[in-house]
């Protein structure tokens, strides 16, 4: 009988021993599930943020003009110092890198998006230069590093280095593609 009395004890013991863990784990998954939600409510609140405007370094188009290579306004809008300006480029045409008897042409029309109307004095003294500088860049392309979006992506940012290189100080924000055909 005594037997029977220490084995009802040992049930007894292990019964309480895991409810013990069963409370502990309960008490970890909630503080798990707690901070699940604030990460995911903070990370909703930032992107919020940055959705709204408030994100900074965005350029806004609100306050600039563009302006073509003539200086005449094409988009109206507010006349604010530090506004954005767009400089479009004369077309370019070049010859392609190709190594066969066939030529293959590249025929392309950018913008430059400028910080500022300050800057365009300073692409246009240096025109030549920019002109030049593409040029060169352009006809050691092949027709495979002008395939998808990937390679249009390497064009912009190997234009952009060249530029912003040649009209330094002045700062070239970006470059965009108004018409590209390859044939």
């Amino acid at each position: 009988m005594a037997d029977d009395e220490t084995n009802e004890t040992d049930q007894v013991e292990t019964d309480q021993d895991e409810e013990g863990d069963g409370a502990g784990s309960k008490g970890k998954g909630k503080l798990i599930i707690i901070i699940v939600i604030v990460v995911l409510l903070l990370a909703g609140g930032g992107a919020a943020f940055f959705l709204m405007g408030g994100g900074g370094d965005a350029p806004s188009s609100a306050g600039g003009e563009a302006v073509s290579v003539e200086g005449e306004v094409v988009d109206g809008g507010e006349n604010a110092i530090g506004g954005i300006v767009y400089y479009d480029l004369e077309e370019f045409v070049v010859n392609l890198n190709v190594g066969s008897d066939r030529p293959s042409f590249l025929k392309m029309t950018i913008s430059l998006e400028l910080p500022n109307e300050t800057q365009i004095p300073s692409v246009e003294e240096k025109m030549p230069r920019i002109r030049d500088t593409f040029q060169v860049y352009l006809r050691e392309l092949k027709n495979e590093d002008l395939q998808g979006s990937a390679g249009m992506y390497r064009l912009r940012e190997e234009l952009l280095l060249r530029i912003n290189k040649t009209v330094y100080p002045a700062k070239v924000s970006d470059i965009l593609f108004k018409q590209i055909l390859v044939q």
